[in-house]
């Protein structure tokens, strides 16, 4: 299973040390409206649209007003806090559209409050009897709503699960506790600044640096034990479910058996992993072996590989120090000889921290783009092979996968078109479906699947690292609003139509990643496409929120 922003973990899979706690239920329970959708070709034939749930656990719920748990009172922090106050109302520049936060923190991105477990009213319909597991979404939430500049990935991570169990459904919502979460929660004030909007200007990023720099060294933060938001995605691997972000390790994640989340702790895997982690690491469905990787923005090696063997237990790391400058490596992908890596136009410059002159994360039009190669079990660093590949620059990777005996290599992924506006503008972002191919040649070729604007993507989970048919994309209207899902052939030729089916949610209405759930997991005579696609679904008009789930 691909790590992503919302997965599904089968009964008979999740991890099995789960213990009942007694969790208060609110008055008045979410609705579910159930009803059986199918993706198909022009014309959508339907029953209804899905689980619909009440304004209680809608995803636009205004947030409400947050106590101190520990009230600081000495000198110093008080001075601190005036600094900061000082900082957001005085000192800031005028905020770009990308990081108002009354601009980002609107409709389909307002903050939630958490909500215990909560068992869905059922009023119409039923679920599909082999849907019997937890559906899970992991994305960013504010605690404290910002005064100054913020961005849509600066919130701290909420875990959102829908436990379904013989035709009934319990709605979750938990923050992922990570250090960062609780010191924050225990002063009342936010400490650590964002790595991608706090620093705004000269003037705001020598206050935040020093400031930050001053709660450290008074002790009110350390971030040998965190600095990450695990805001990103959630994997399964080793008999664990995790929250992930990539500036820091994973935190562990329980549920229990009455549908709540519990958060068990940041984990080093035994002191073998070091500093961070991507948060989309890749399952290997046939070997249960989980592969994985960080990039580092300031020291070599900028990229280092390593995976896990079924056990979860952590192998050696193996330095890439031939990337020679920072890249934003968010993704990869494997088959069942190589791990591919992309080295894209979008970097990672620390000065421009230091200098305040914007996002750290930025675009070089100068640079050509590569594809690395490494085999899969390499231990030996001098095994990654570099081809350029000019104007491919995939920040989410599909799936890729071998052919003609391993001299090949099949990758799809979203093409950006855009990388200048990546972060600062997503509104602007382009993305268009290709699927790379090569080795023996040396030469990276390229063909369209899609002229549509795609990502976050996802595929048959049993179908990672092997050849696959059916892709289900999300469609950016624009992005970071999701108007629909498609599903691609992506075995149809270049001058054939791929889309051959499409869901679009409707005016005022805006999504989430899907995730593929199989009818039959385990099932070798399954068809590729023999399952159901869960998104959740906003509805700004009504503010209500719905998971959806379509028959793929």
């Amino acid at each position: 299973m691909d790590a992503l922003s919302s997965t599904f973990i089968p009964k008979s899979l999740a991890p099995s040390n789960a213990t009942a706690i007694s969790t208060p239920i609110v008055s008045q329970p979410p609705q579910l409206y159930i009803f059986s959708v199918r993706i198909q070709g022009k014309q959508l034939n339907s029953s209804a649209t899905t689980s619909k749930l009440s304004n209680t656990a809608s995803p636009a719920t205004p947030l409400s007003p947050l106590k101190n748990i520990m009230a600081p009172s000495t000198a110093i922090t008080l001075i601190f806090n005036a600094v900061r106050d000082t900082l957001e109302n005085f000192i800031y520049p005028d905020l770009s559209p990308s990081l108002d936060p009354r601009l980002v923190l609107a409709g389909n991105f307002s903050p939630v409050d958490e909500l215990p477990p909560t068992e869905c009213e059922v009023i119409q319909g039923t679920l599909p009897p082999c849907l019997d597991g937890a559906y899970i979404r992991n994305g960013p939430n504010p605690r404290y709503l910002p005064r100054g500049p913020y961005h849509l990935f600066d919130g701290d991570g909420m875990v959102h699960c829908v436990r379904v169990s013989k035709g009934r459904a319990t709605l979750c919502s938990r923050y992922v506790k990570t250090y960062k979460y609780n010191a924050e929660r225990e002063a009342g004030f936010p400490i650590v600044p964002s790595f991608l909007s706090s620093f705004n200007g000269l003037t705001s990023s020598a206050t935040h640096f020093t400031l930050y720099a001053a709660r450290i060294l008074t002790g009110q933060y350390n971030p040998a034990k965190g600095i990450g938001l695990a805001n990103t995605s959630l994997a399964l691997f080793g008999n664990r479910l995790y929250a992930l972000g990539e500036s820091d390790l994973p935190y562990a994640l329980r549920l229990t058996s009455n549908g709540d989340i519990e958060t068990l702790g940041r984990h080093d895997f035994d002191g073998k992993l070091f500093r961070s982690m991507t948060a989309h690491p890749k399952l290997d469905p046939d070997t249960g072996e989980t592969f994985a990787f960080r990039y580092d923005p300031i020291f070599r090696p900028f990229l280092t590989y390593f995976y896990f063997d079924p056990n979860g237990i952590k192998q050696p790391d193996v330095p890439i120090f031939s990337m020679v400058t920072p890249s934003f490596i968010h993704d990869f992908a494997i088959t069942k000889n190589y791990a591919i890596f992309a080295d894209i136009q979008i970097g990672i410059n620390p000065m421009k921290i230091i200098l305040g002159s914007g996002s750290p994360v930025s675009s070089d039009l100068t640079k050509v783009p590569r594809i690395g190669i490494i085999r899969r079990y390499s231990k030996d660093k001098s095994e990654m092979k570099w081809f350029d590949a000019p104007g491919f620059n995939p920040i989410h990777v599909i799936n890729a996968w071998d052919e003609d005996d391993g001299n090949a290599i099949v990758m799809v992924a979203p093409n950006i078109l855009s990388v200048e506006h990546t972060l600062e503008r997503m509104d602007l972002v382009h993305a268009l479906v290709e699927k790379g191919l090569d080795l023996k040649t040396r030469l990276v070729t390229r063909q369209p699947i899609s002229t549509r604007n795609l990502d976050f993507a996802v595929i048959n989970p049993a179908y990672v690292a092997n050849k696959t048919k059916y892709v289900y994309a999300a469609v950016g209207d624009p992005m970071p609003k999701i108007s629909g899902v498609v599903k691609l052939d992506v075995s149809k030729g270049e001058l054939e139509e791929c889309t051959v089916g499409s869901r679009m949610y409707g005016a005022g209405c805006y999504g989430g990643e899907p995730f593929f759930v199989a009818k039959g997991p385990g099932n070798p005579e399954a068809a590729e496409d023999d399952g159901y696609v869960l998104p959740f679904v906003h509805n700004e008009n009504t503010e209500e929120s719905s998971l959806l789930v379509m028959d793929a």
